[in-house]
């Protein structure tokens, strides 16, 4: 689930971190402290009746001097967030230590500083993914530990979906992930369906209204049907969550590993005063399939093992499926091409444009056929003698690729070769003409074909 990182405003242009965490812990201290923050959960807690039974058990834990014995902010941070949690269950609730603020002095120096820390934590985390590769079997595995802001966290996904996009199945590992964005969760998601369909629902106490998430346009390819396998651990927790629950009711993952954390509310962090903040989750996740969410009872997984097991598992049942899901792309790979051979082969040329056509756009969305596999099919039907089969196909690539010079090229020698002349030219002065558009390096060649096929012309 998102996160709302705390902040704090530049008043000058030099920072120096001094510790804000002195303070002597008094009883007025700790007194105020909880009088804001149950003030805090009464305003922004999404359930507004257990805000204020929370905020109700925290009074009465003061008055019986459960907070005497600690004299740290980290001490009664910790201990704040027992309390807060025995009432509301909340996993997502803590209440934290502000780590040592940053005071502001007169200097430059600083900005440029912190602007190099961010762009290099940005390099190292690479927007949550730490690792993208390929295992035995063309097995597609990557390892997110996190999802980064669509900003920063799409492009990277692009990338990795691009490398894995060949894949026979992929497994997705969330076992170190503490979740982020729900934009990026919906991204993602996405990757894995070709229809419209509704992942998740957000309810925010803030103007009562719900945040609907469906499937999206992603830059790459999409893979609706690749076997898919998501990872899970204990430590699996909010977007993180999100995400294999999407799945699993969705019927479209199979999850291995342990239960997961159980935090389902999002919201922000926010200071209670200079020492102390709290993350309150202004929200809740409603699953559109099941009506609730994982709040509390955690993503329990299709098959259980231990987390360090997780792969293990996974490895063994992707093997098994990347293995079906090859012999079913075969089988649909043959019949696309025996339905370009069919075409080729049994009608005329104006009809079996109008038949082949579509079934090369089949082979070239899918990637099983290229402009340049479609030229080469051309070239040897023309070795084998068979020149009329491979006029039509070299045509088609001229319709599939009208800004190509080389398939105009291609084209012309084969009418050459079936003696129509005239309309070799005409090709090869297209060829030439968009050659010359495009500063295609193949330019000088395609040149000397025009002038070749020019003084061989009989006409």
């Amino acid at each position: 689930m998102k996160s709302v990182v705390l902040s704090f405003l530049y008043v000058g242009v030099f920072t120096l971190f001094v510790n804000a965490q002195s303070v002597e812990l008094t009883k007025e201290y700790k007194s105020s402290t909880i009088d804001r923050l149950s003030e805090m959960l009464v305003d922004r807690y999404v359930f507004p009746d257990v805000a204020q039974k929370t905020a109700l058990h925290l009074q009465k834990k003061l008055e019986a001097g459960a907070f005497d014995d600690t004299h740290s902010p980290e001490d009664f941070a910790k201990l704040l967030t027992e309390m807060v949690q025995e009432v509301n269950q909340d996993k997502h609730m803590r209440i934290r230590p502000i780590p040592p603020r940053r005071q502001v002095v007169e200097s430059k120096r600083d900005l440029i500083g912190d602007k190099l820390y961010q762009v290099k934590s940005r390099r190292e985390h690479t927007a949550g993914f730490k690792e993208a590769k390929k295992l035995e079997g063309n097995i597609g595995y990557f390892d997110l530990r996190g999802f980064a802001g669509i900003g920063s966290g799409a492009p990277v996904a692009d990338h990795a979906m691009a490398l894995l996009g060949t894949s026979d199945a992929i497994i997705i590992d969330l076992r170190k992930n503490g979740g982020g964005s729900p934009v990026m969760v919906q991204y993602l998601c996405s990757y894995f369906f070709d229809k419209t369909v509704h992942l998740n629902s957000l309810y925010w106490r803030d103007g009562d209204r719900t945040e609907e998430f469906w499937t999206t346009n992603v830059k790459g390819e999409k893979m609706p049907d690749v076997p898919l396998f998501v990872l899970t651990s204990n430590r699996t927790f909010s977007g993180a969550e999100e995400f294999s629950y999407n799945m699993q009711t969705q019927k479209r993952a199979t999850l291995i590993g342990e239960t997961t954390g159980g935090g389902a509310n999002p919201g922000g962090t926010m200071p209670i005063n200079e020492q102390l903040m709290v993350f309150i989750p202004s929200g809740r996740a409603i699953n559109p399939i099941t009506g609730t969410n994982w709040e509390g009872t955690g993503v329990v997984p299709d098959i259980e093992v231990k987390a360090e097991d997780a792969l293990t598992e996974a490895m063994v049942h992707a093997q098994k499926a990347a293995e079906g899901y090859r012999m079913k792309k075969m089988d649909e790979y043959r019949q696309l091409l025996s339905s370009v051979e069919t075409a080729i082969t049994k009608h005329e040329e104006d009809r079996s444009l109008n038949v082949l056509l579509p079934s090369l756009e089949k082979c070239l969305k899918i990637g099983l056929l290229s402009e340049g596999d479609i030229n080469q099919m051309g070239y040897d039907y023309m070795q084998s003698g068979e020149l009329k089969k491979a006029e039509i196909l070299l045509h088609s690539n001229t319709q599939l690729f009208p800004e190509s010079a080389n398939v105009f090229d291609s084209y012309g020698e084969v009418l050459a070769e079936n003696g129509k002349w005239d309309k070799a030219i005409q090709n090869y002065k297209k060829a030439v003409e968009l050659a010359e558009l495009q500063d295609d390096p193949m330019l000088e060649m395609f040149q000397k074909n025009l002038m070749s096929i020019k003084k061989k012309n009989p006409n």
